[in-house]
């Protein structure tokens, strides 16, 4: 029974890889994360946006109200719990960034270049949050379009970042076989 138990670990751990840069899991979670966030636009479906210029009448209000719900309560999180939020998420990422870079953890290092453009993500969809008028649909329009192509500048680079990061780690550690 003990060596049962053993293989099954073993074999969990090897399908859960944590070497994250050469682990095909943490590559289909990063782009999942990124397309997430630039469709979700602070919590609205970018396709209503579409979908309400194009037809209008009922699919407009739907988004007015969604617009509506999603920015008030990013608008009050921010108001209650913000500077907490800041103050714990700012803590976290310093010690995933510590045992990311500065004891050579790698798993860390891929948190760390995961969730750190995210908070950046999330301050400007506070700041989209605050600016956006609820009643005006071009506003409306404009403001989430401008948030989502800030979203997509930033994933592109965080992108571009951590791949140029993972392939710098794969060749260096050798993780490749070289």
């Amino acid at each position: 029974m003990r060596r049962n138990r053993v293989d099954i670990y073993s074999t969990v751990f090897e399908l859960i890889d944590m070497r994250s840069f050469s682990n095909l899991w943490f590559w289909i979670t990063l782009a999942y994360v990124w397309s997430a966030a630039s469709h979700y636009v602070i919590g609205v479906p970018y396709d209503v946006v579409a979908r309400a210029v194009k037809y209008g009448g009922q699919v407009e209000q739907d988004l007015k109200d969604l617009v509506r719900v999603n920015a008030s309560r990013f608008v009050y999180i921010a108001d209650m719990s913000g500077l907490w939020l800041v103050g714990f998420g700012f803590f976290a990422l310093t010690a995933v960034a510590l045992m990311g870079f500065v004891y050579g953890v790698e798993f860390c290092q891929a948190i760390f270049l995961m969730f750190s453009p995210m908070a950046l993500v999330f301050g400007l969809s506070v700041r989209c949050a605050r600016r956006i008028d609820h009643t005006s649909l071009s506003d409306i329009r404009k403001k989430l379009r401008r948030q989502r192509l800030a979203v997509q500048v930033i994933g592109m680079l965080a992108i571009v970042v951590t791949a140029m990061w993972g392939m710098f780690h794969n060749l260096s550690v050798g993780v490749l076989g070289g």
